[in-house]
């Protein structure tokens, strides 16, 4: 069994010992998980520009709707005769870049209906 007693004290007196200009300076910062260090995304630079991109071009936006999927591809279930063994699930939200992806997809698909005026059900 683990003695948390000691770890408690201290988080208590050095709780108490706390003043008010310190708790509105620790309140202006983002609180960190006990353990965690701030991580530095390598990949930030790359996602804001995916997220910055304006679509202006009927043949991208055609071709982005063709190669980003509406449904993670990866999302299946294993069957034997007609009884799901197991379920493979939809592993895309492993991608550092989905929600890029998904936002690029969708400015693409309203690029296509609200200014091309297109019929976009065949990209649903």
């Amino acid at each position: 069994m683990v003695d948390v007693t000691g770890y408690t004290i201290k988080q208590i007196i050095l709780s108490s010992w706390t003043t008010e200009s310190t708790t509105t300076t620790s309140a202006q910062t983002t609180p960190q998980p006990f353990g965690k260090k701030p991580q530095f995304d390598l990949l930030y630079p790359l996602k804001q520009w995916m997220d910055n991109l304006d679509i202006k071009n009927v043949k991208l936006a055609h071709w982005i709707c063709h190669w980003i999927p509406a449904q993670c591809p990866f999302e299946r279930d294993i069957k034997l005769f007609g009884k799901t063994l197991f379920h493979i699930p939809p592993l895309c939200k492993l991608n550092p870049f989905y929600e890029q992806f998904v936002s690029l997809r969708f400015r693409a698909l309203c690029y296509l209906a609200d200014e091309c005026g297109e019929d976009i059900s065949a990209y649903c």
